[in-house]
């Protein structure tokens, strides 16, 4: 039995470093997306693919929706509109203002979130050095964001890197409380059909945004006409089959060898960006990743604090 026990947990380890893994190839598609297209727009039209694997989902699950009570209904809204609307569209607006690569590291900090979110929302012990990792998490952020720079007056910080930093973080928060409001939602439905409803949910709150700034017709006439082979593998693999690949390994393991396993994502994204896209980070964002990283993966061995379950550290896309 234990060596059934070690078996599983090394392939849920795979599978998570796997899943993670999918998510290097979105800056190569995202960001040329940007140049022709507003952010916006291409989160919607994204969304437009995802309802094809959505749809049949919530038909087949529909008698689950029907036992949810208000305050389930209002946390799966807060999930759709927030995390798999306006975040990827923060997300995608930092890709183009700024290094694809830099607001990739910052999605690190969602744990960070997720955990400090977690005691307010679901009643849930802060783990031991929280606060000295948090600190540590928030210099080494300072770091990945303005590199070199970040020893300048912060009067004279680059804009482009203080709007980048501050969509990407934003982004960053948002998916980090998802990973709260979806450990709540998950007692009510499992994850596929909990993933259908965000992509579904989150269609009429970018429909309406796409309206409001003008957008929602070039959605169409460039976004689906122009674009949709590569609209199209940005919903399905870094997109819906990363995120289910991620979920599948997840339930095998412990979210302190998941940490490490996600490890996959940043590192194969550093080489993907620099062999795609030309972007590259100097040495100070490096240190200040592995800072960020080393902080979030303290907090994850440590032990959770009696009674209390261990917080799984947040997916970095949408």
């Amino acid at each position: 039995m234990a060596n059934r026990r070690t078996t599983v947990t090394r392939w849920g380890v795979f599978v998570v470093a796997l899943g993670a893994s999918l998510w290097a190839i979105d800056a190569p598609i995202r960001k040329p997306l940007t140049e022709t297209l507003p952010a916006t727009s291409i989160v919607l039209a994204e969304h437009l693919f995802l309802a094809l694997y959505a749809l049949p989902v919530l038909l087949w699950q529909r008698r689950a929706f029907a036992a949810l009570s208000l305050r389930s209904w209002l946390a799966l809204v807060a999930i759709a509109w927030g995390a798999s609307g306006l975040a990827t569209v923060l997300f995608t607006t930092a890709f183009r203002i700024g290094n694809p690569t830099t607001v990739i590291l910052l999605q690190k900090v969602q744990p960070l979130v997720a955990v400090l979110l977690a005691a307010f929302l679901l009643r849930e012990r802060l783990p031991r050095l929280y606060w000295p990792c948090f600190v540590v998490a928030l210099a080494g952020a300072y770091l990945v964001s303005f590199g070199r720079a970040a020893f300048e007056p912060i009067w004279l910080l680059p804009q482009e890197r203080i709007l980048t930093a501050l969509l990407a973080l934003a982004a960053a928060a948002l998916w980090g409380s998802a990973t709260v409001l979806g450990r709540y939602m998950l007692g009510a439905l499992p994850f596929p059909t909990l993933a259908a409803a965000r992509f579904l949910l989150a269609l009429p709150f970018l429909a309406v945004l796409a309206l409001l700034e003008g957008t929602f017709a070039r959605t169409w006439a460039v976004g689906l006409a122009q674009e949709a082979p590569r609209l199209f593998l940005l919903a399905l693999v870094p997109g819906l089959l990363a995120m289910l690949v991620y979920y599948a390994g997840l339930r095998q393991t412990r979210a302190s060898y998941a940490t490490l396993a996600e490890l996959a994502f940043p590192a194969l994204a550093i080489v993907v960006n620099w062999l795609t896209l030309g972007t590259t980070i100097d040495a100070w964002q490096l240190a200040g990743f592995v800072l960020l990283w080393g902080a979030i993966t303290t907090l994850s061995w440590i032990p959770a604090p009696a009674s209390v379950p261990a917080t799984r550290p947040a997916t970095p896309a949408s």
